[in-house]
């Protein structure tokens, strides 16, 4: 748990969203932690725990969209022996197994109405009833949900409980996604990359050449951090050269020329389903604020030499060949734009 347990970041808005959860610990009511994939929500529900007054009792922990719907009750709230097919004998839900504790929900929104249901009353009531058993038990836990949804508008459209929204949001934390948090992107992967390179047994940490690293700025990363700690990994682990510059990422790691097509789509099919949401490209150029046009094609022809250079690993010849050049053009654009191999 130490590997992922840490808090890394000096932005104000992922600052202010860790500080609010400091503050919410100590007070024994449930939280909503509100957030895209991969923006350490389980790291916020465990900063709750541990800062709280139950931090000597278990947290206990359930993907609710990791089990299927008739199964989601019996894993909560438990069961007695033959209450179904398959239940040979009586079992503890994740309740009961978080007495005194908190219990952690992520992927709230998949709960199913019946679920949502008996989770309101144990929420209002703090007692809950196994299946096949008509004895109710009482459970003293914290609840801390997590969801990338808008569960507002889900409760509007009547597809979430309004009664369980209101009993679960005493407090609600919405984690800011990567590409906001302003000088992070930086702080992490260095981070994640001394760590992987102390992993692999280089003797220093040579850093991130200038165009990677502005390439990670200009990144979307719509994964957020989970998604930058396995580009950067996979960076280090593909670089030879742990005394130089690490000049290459790839961001896409499906990204292949052998990558198998994508069949067509029946004919028959909609036409709406034919226009799913296009794959994020980069932002067009702000053509109104180029002044210098020579300039502006002579950065661009830089920054595509200078990554070209990183992903084929200095090797000027296969540069070349990628890019169409012969070897004594690219010979000439790298002494145009004093590229060196120290950069």
């Amino acid at each position: 748990m130490e590997r992922e347990s840490q808090f890394i970041g000096q932005s104000g808005a992922f600052l202010d969203a860790v500080e609010r959860a400091s503050r919410a610990a100590p007070m024994d009511r449930p939280v909503l932690v509100i957030g895209e994939r991969g923006t350490g929500k389980e790291l916020i529900a465990e900063r709750l725990h541990r800062l709280s007054n139950r931090w000597e009792h278990p947290l206990v922990t359930l993907n609710c969209a990791a089990l299927p719907e008739t199964l989601i009750e019996a894993e909560l709230f438990g069961h007695e022996a033959g209450a179904f097919t398959g239940a040979t004998r009586a079992r503890v839900g994740r309740f009961e197994e978080a007495d005194k504790g908190t219990l952690f929900l992520d992927e709230l929104g998949t709960l199913s109405t019946g679920a949502q249901e008996r989770l309101l009353r144990a929420v209002e009531y703090g007692e809950i009833t196994r299946i096949g058993s008509s004895r109710p038990t009482r459970v003293d836990v914290r609840i801390v949900g997590a969801t990338n949804e808008d569960l507002p508008a889900r409760a509007d459209r009547g597809d979430f409980r309004a009664d369980l929204l209101d009993r679960l949001s005493f407090e609600v934390i919405t984690l800011p996604p990567l590409r906001v948090r302003e000088g992070d992107i930086g702080v992490l992967a260095s981070h994640f990359g001394r760590r992987m390179a102390a992993e692999l047994g280089w003797d220093g940490w040579p850093g991130f050449a200038q165009h990677v690293a502005a390439e990670m700025e200009d990144y979307a990363w719509p994964g957020n951090v989970r998604e930058l700690r396995n580009a950067v990994e996979r960076a280090v682990y593909r670089w030879d050269a742990w005394d130089e510059p690490i000049a290459h990422m790839v961001f896409d790691p499906f990204d292949s020329p052998w990558k198998p097509l994508t069949p067509k789509r029946a004919a028959t099919e909609p036409a709406a389903a034919t226009s799913a949401a296009p794959a994020a490209s980069p932002a067009s150029p702000d053509y109104e604020s180029i002044e210098d046009l020579r300039g502006a094609v002579d950065s661009h022809e830089r920054s595509i030499v200078e990554h070209a250079l990183g992903r084929h690993r200095w090797n000027q010849r296969q540069t070349a060949k990628a890019l169409g050049l012969s070897y004594d053009q690219l010979r000439h654009c790298i002494k145009k734009h004093g590229l060196t191999d120290a950069e």
